[in-house]
């Protein structure tokens, strides 16, 4: 089972990727990756009940669902 710590790592991993892809214009794959890094963060606070890190990644992620919306429809 991944525990908490390295669901954080993994995460930070891919949000950091996303940002890397972003300023490399490289899309849609960065909004992948980020937007998976995101939720795991999201994940992550609710697991811990650490309120700032959900409140800042849980409202990333109905800014993602926008981006994968427009790039679906």
């Amino acid at each position: 089972m991944l525990s908490i710590n390295n669901l954080k790592w993994l995460s930070t991993t891919l949000v950091l990727s996303g940002i890397l892809l972003t300023n490399l214009n490289i899309y849609p794959v960065n909004i992948f990756l980020h937007g998976t890094g995101v939720v795991g963060w999201a994940i992550a606070g609710f697991v811990t009940k650490d309120k700032p890190i959900l409140t800042n990644f849980g409202l990333q992620i109905p800014l993602f669902i926008i981006g994968y919306f427009k790039l679906f429809f």
